[in-house]
């Protein structure tokens, strides 16, 4: 059972060192082909934490046989336990809330429909103007229609009701 815990703590450093030399690289050239070892829905099985966990489960069972006189099961067991454990507070210590940091500031035109805004220049009758729509911590302007064809004039509060042929259509916030 010993090289099981050897093959495990070998492999999970190997996979540790060649993502910090290689991972820029790696990741471009996969072009997030590791990103599919980790299953939608279930956050926690993030490959850094399976890696991390295969690690601390051979090192603490190479640990544990070596200083203990605990029976192969035991080891096994609590090996398993501490793994888990790492994994663990791995996921809510630093990947959860590194997932959270992430921000991009790409987003589609589709998406501001139900969002809030505010009208730059005022929307005349059967015509167009410019609404500011707050997108995270960024400020868009877009070309603007009323959705019920009346005027709004400018400062009024609005919400977007429909995206056609890059104008957004707003509706006055009541």
């Amino acid at each position: 059972m010993l090289e099981v815990y050897w093959g495990c703590l070998i492999g999970g450093l190997a996979f540790g060192l060649i993502s910090l030399i290689f991972g820029d690289f790696l990741g471009d050239a996969f072009d997030g082909l590791l990103d599919a070892i980790s299953i939608d829905g279930f956050d926690f099985l993030h490959p850094m934490t399976l890696v991390s966990a295969i690690t601390v489960f051979g090192g603490a069972g190479i640990m544990l046989t070596k200083y203990s006189s605990l029976e192969t099961i035991t080891v096994g067991l609590l090996a398993g336990a501490g793994a888990i454990l790492f994994a663990i507070l791995l996921f809510f210590i630093y990947v959860k809330p590194m997932k959270k940091s992430e921000s991009s500031i790409g987003y589609s035109i589709k998406e501001l429909v139900g969002r809030p805004g505010e009208v730059t220049i005022p929307i005349p009758e059967n015509g167009y103007g410019e609404v500011e729509i707050k997108f995270g911590s960024q400020r868009t302007y877009h070309i603007a229609a009323a959705y019920d064809n009346i005027e709004i004039p400018s400062e009024k509060k609005v919400v977007v009701v429909e995206v056609r042929d890059r104008t957004v259509y707003v509706t006055a916030d009541v």
